[in-house]
């Protein structure tokens, strides 16, 4: 049985000066991975969702990260990172004494350290720890009541992310069985993508309405982050080695054309199947790229990486485009931006890849002494992958679920937003709406709400709607009938005959 102990870079001690070169580097892809946090997913999400959903999907991916922050200081790194406790956690404590940040970083459950020092480690991790929330997020937008998710994030980091993170990079069991997860296909993906998928079950869909009609309001908007997450992946994967090495410019390059890949190869199948090609599935093929080339960015050669795009281009693009619009699955799992195809799907893909095209001149020059995978005649590396993604998936499919029934049933938190709130979105959510002009998602004659606020009739002064807490006159006429071609709000008709079209 093979393990990842570290044997090919000479690592430094814990005696050894810090290294500048490195320093910078580690700080530098720290910050490309929190650039892809933010703004990146966040201004993604806003753009990705109805107008109505813009702010409070972009504050939940800003909440994550600065939650996460504070419990990763105060518990979360040395629980993931630190001194051995179980096999598959290590014990917490804080990193907040300067003497502690300042010491040189090293992993002591691995026995290997880093020429930076640990508060450069903390951080850099943090950053990965920060876009798991983030990530799962995207699959609860539009309905998850934010006091559970403030609730959800803290509880979640601890019981789910960090067990991932020692077992497979902190020096657990999965570390020393010899599963290989380069930068996060399985600690951060998978994870992310299970706890999406079976979140979406307790908290239940989204409102009919908002299902059907599901458009982007900025599509732009959504390119400016996509090229975000792009760029930031390289300091995602580019930092992994902890050191400007070489094995850091293969995984970048890796990274880059498996990602180039699997855009295209997404894109061929829109054309293929609906006839045109989608800016929106290209963003698609393009995340599911970054995401299967996460566990092998530097272990694989580059046409590993061309192989790793062809199939994280096709395999999600079937999951999310013909199961996912299966009535039995749309009738369970309502993920709202397709969360469980875009990581689930393709972290599996890129960890089951890793298992097959590693290689070892790769794993070497990582500081593996495995010796690649299936192809370097070493089958049974899928098999240690295999492994890796059942505990991975079965962990959290169990306590994702444990943590939103403990929200929901322990201390009574609702997971889902009220009726109100669900029609009528960010200005209920939040009191704030995203943007100002345009024409409002809202405006529904048969719910009874217009232009995001609550309408009803005045008692005293029926020909008069109360607007929210603000009292205005809309004095109702009748207008000709609204055709599709008019992009205005609809009509709503009042009991005199009359109509409004504010």
């Amino acid at each position: 049985m093979s393990d990842n102990s570290t044997d090919g870079p000479v690592w430094w001690t814990p005696s050894e000066p810090i290294g500048s070169g490195d320093n910078a580097w580690q700080l530098t892809a720290a910050s490309l991975v929190a650039l892809q946090s933010v703004p990146g997913l966040v201004v993604l999400y806003a753009g990705l969702v109805k107008k109505k959903w813009a702010i409070n999907s972009a504050f939940m991916a800003f909440y994550a990260f600065a939650a996460v922050l504070v419990c990763w200081v105060l518990w979360g790194y040395e629980a993931a990172f630190g001194e051995y406790m179980l096999p598959f956690v290590g014990k917490p404590d804080t990193i907040v004494g300067i003497d502690t940040m300042l010491a040189p970083s090293y992993l002591p459950s691995i026995g290997i350290g880093q020429e930076f020092p640990l508060a450069t480690m903390v951080y850099f991790q943090f950053v990965f720890a920060a876009i798991t929330l983030v990530i799962l997020a995207g699959a609860y937008l539009c309905r998850m009541n934010f006091y559970a998710w403030m609730i959800f994030v803290p509880l979640w980091l601890t019981l789910s992310y960090v067990v991932g993170a020692y077992s497979l990079w902190g020096g657990g069991f999965l570390y020393k069985l010899g599963v290989i997860d380069y930068s996060g296909g399985y600690v951060i993906h998978l994870s992310a993508g299970t706890a999406g998928f079976i979140g979406t079950y307790w908290i239940g869909p989204r409102l009919a309405k908002d299902r059907e009609d599901a458009r982007p309001n900025n599509i732009l908007t959504v390119l400016i982050g996509a090229g975000i997450l792009w760029i930031g992946w390289n300091g995602f994967n580019g930092g992994d080695p902890y050191a400007a090495s070489a094995d850091a410019g293969v995984a970048v390059l890796n990274t880059n054309l498996c990602t180039a890949v699997s855009l295209l190869t997404w894109t061929l199948c829109d054309i293929l199947y609906y006839k045109k090609p989608s800016v929106i599935g290209a963003v698609n093929g393009m995340i599911t790229g970054l995401v299967a080339i996460t566990p092998a960015a530097g272990v694989v050669a580059g046409w590993g990486a061309i192989l790793l795009g062809v199939g994280s281009g096709t395999i999600p693009w079937a999951t999310m485009n013909v199961l996912g619009k299966t009535r039995w699955w749309s009738q369970r799992f309502d993920d709202s931006l397709g969360i469980t195809h875009t990581h689930l799907v393709a972290g599996f893909v890129g960890g089951f890849g890793t298992g097959l095209w590693a290689t070892a001149d790769g794993c070497a020059a990582f500081g593996l002494t495995s010796p690649g995978g299936a192809v370097a005649g070493n089958g049974i590396q899928l098999g240690y992958q295999l492994a890796g993604a059942c505990f991975v998936i079965g962990w959290n499919l169990v306590w994702t679920s444990l943590i939103l029934l403990f929200i929901r049933h322990v201390l009574r938190v609702p997971l889902r937003m009220t009726e109100e709130q669900l029609v009528l979105g960010d200005d209920a959510v939040h009191g704030e709406e995203a943007y100002v002009f345009g024409p409002c998602e809202a405006h529904d004659p048969e719910s009874g709400y217009i232009q995001g606020h609550v309408v009803r009739e005045m008692l005293d002064r029926s020909d008069e709607l109360e607007l929210g807490a603000a009292h205005a006159a809309h004095h109702q006429v009748r207008t000709p009938e609204i055709t599709g071609e008019q992009h205005e709000h609809e009509k709503i008709e009042g009991k005199n005959g009359e109509s409004s079209v504010p």
